[in-house]
């Protein structure tokens, strides 16, 4: 049987990659992080505790596994982005450089890197493909510098080492495991960040910039099963992949959606413009023929249906007051 640990795993997409695992029989699953873990992920995983920061601690960790899939970081919205510049590169430079060393040592079957979008910040081809990054411009944002600085550490300890990897880059995420922020919008992600919005009575619905910007919106569980197939199979050895929906929306467009998805009337539908950030992507679209071509894979939920799972999930989280996905 396999053995794979997951850094991040507390966390949205982590939660559901380890869902995916289980679900899947053929794996023993070992869950790291510094948020506490629920507890059905309790019941069903072993847990390693300690800061992934420190090489001890990474070593602990990875001891005894055959796959690392590594998602520990901080991550968020696109206020976070420009919140902790500083703090975002410092860490998850640390936590990458740490387990990548530690899955070295521990000589595993494949390291997974599941790094963002983010690495495609500056990229004027659409829709992108995995190839496009070698002519991209290096991002301008410290976290999608910190994610690309990611995938340098993974690709440099292949090159040395012989580290077999996979990069995986998922668009967009969204779906049933985060809470926004209440006191300050853009900290979280855009979907639960509206939704709560919308839950909360806010007329007309703020948004950031002008609402043209595109999205490409892609389930947390159809993430997982592409993070999970890709570190599974042998054609993803040694290779990068988005993994993504492939429907390019606009802000004022997801927007729209959410509104009708939270059951509110098509017709009171209204926008406020609030000014935007330094760094704010106008365009991601990506290619997923790469991931189709080697792995089989593509993304199902539709979006719709896909909104309307989110918002009943943050409807009941929100009246308990904490996230149990």
């Amino acid at each position: 049987m396999r053995r794979a640990l997951v850094t991040g795993g507390a966390g949205t997409i982590g939660s559901a990659v380890v869902r995916r695992l289980l679900r899947d029989g053929d794996w023993r699953v070992r869950v790291a992080d510094h948020r506490p873990a629920p507890g059905w992920m309790r019941d069903g995983c072993e847990l390693a505790t300690g800061d992934l920061r420190d090489p001890a601690a990474a070593a602990r960790a990875v001891a005894g596994t055959t796959h690392v899939i590594h998602l520990a970081a901080i991550v968020g919205g696109i206020a976070n982005f420009h919140r902790l510049p500083f703090t975002l590169t410092e860490v998850n430079n640390a936590l990458t450089g740490a387990v990548v060393h530690a899955a070295l040592d521990e000589d595993v079957e494949r390291f997974t890197y599941v790094s963002s979008s983010m690495v495609f910040e500056r990229v004027a081809t659409f829709p992108t493909r995995e190839a496009d990054l070698a002519g991209c411009p290096a991002p301008h944002s410290a976290y999608g510098f910190s994610k690309l600085s990611g995938e340098v550490y993974t690709r440099a300890a292949h090159d040395q080492h012989g580290l077999r990897f996979t990069i995986c880059r998922p668009f967009n995420a969204y779906g049933p495991g985060e809470l926004p922020d209440r006191d300050e919008p853009g900290v979280a992600h855009a979907v639960p960040d509206l939704i709560a919005k919308v839950l909360a009575g806010q007329r007309p619905l703020q948004i950031f910039g002008s609402g043209e910007q595109t999205r490409t919106l892609t389930h947390v569980d159809d993430i997982a099963d592409g993070v999970v197939t890709a570190t599974g199979s042998p054609a993803g050895e040694n290779e990068d992949f988005n993994i993504s929906a492939s429907e390019e929306r606009t802000i004022a467009e997801i927007a729209e959606l959410i509104w009708s998805a939270c059951g509110e009337d098509p017709a009171q539908f209204a926008l406020e413009h609030l000014p935007t950030f330094a760094v704010d992507v106008q365009r991601r679209w990506p290619s997923v023929d790469k991931a189709r071509r080697l792995l089989g894979w593509e993304a199902r939920i539709d979006l719709r249906d896909g909104l309307a799972d989110t918002v009943r999930w943050l409807r009941a989280a929100s009246g308990a007051g904490v996230a149990s996905r």
